[in-house]
């Protein structure tokens, strides 16, 4: 749950950068990017949650700290399935949330690998813009997941919603749509050979 903080307020501001957890360096690989971002999110969630407090002057234990309400849902989640239903369901509830962790962690890795954005003359990273994330206008990926394929544009005009999402020509583009990309980023050899050499110089993090 703490994605929503981590995603909103973390990932859209430092996307392309080395402060991102989410977003995959340069050779590395997907299995190494599982674990650094799904634990360095989690951390960075807990910070930002303690920044948006102190901005408005709330105690780290508010009733206003969203973490700890996730924390206390996950918890009643897992609970609740243990006391109702068993061990073994309790198991089985872990186990798909895992697998739709890794699912998720797999596409912010084949929507960011590589690309970063250069720090400019003030020591700021340079603007936000539809070349630092990958994007795949591919018919089945973008009707499977309603337009995320066009990653590019979500980040370069955060504000728009999915369907109105536009392809840019100026972005990276991505050879294959995301279903075929996320299974040959699980052969690193294969998916270093096909998508380095698409990355700029400049832009390799």
């Amino acid at each position: 749950m703490h994605f929503y903080i981590e995603h909103n307020f973390g990932h859209h501001l430092n996307a392309a950068t080395k402060e991102d957890p989410a977003s995959a360096k340069y050779n590395q690989t997907l299995y190494s990017f599982w674990v650094t971002s799904m634990v360095r999110q989690y951390i960075s969630a807990w910070k930002i949650q303690r920044n948006l407090l102190k901005r408005e002057n709330r105690s780290f234990f508010s009733f206003k700290n969203d973490m700890f309400w996730f924390v206390i849902l996950q918890v009643a989640y897992v609970g609740s399935i243990f006391l109702f239903f068993g061990t073994t369901a309790l198991w089985v509830a872990i186990v798909i949330g895992l697998i739709g962790a890794v699912l998720l962690e797999t596409i912010n890795y084949i929507e960011h690998y590589g690309l970063s954005r250069n720090k400019t003359s003030s020591g700021r990273y340079e603007r936000m813009q539809e070349i630092h994330s990958w994007n795949s206008n591919h018919v089945l990926g973008r009707i499977i997941l309603y337009e995320l394929t066009r990653h590019s544009d979500h980040h370069y005009r955060a504000h728009k919603k999915y369907q109105l999402l536009d392809c840019h020509e100026t972005s990276p583009q991505m050879p294959y749509g995301y279903p075929t990309s996320m299974i040959l980023s699980m052969l690193p050899p294969l998916w270093f050979a096909i998508m380095n050499k698409r990355i700029p110089i400049e832009m390799r993090s």
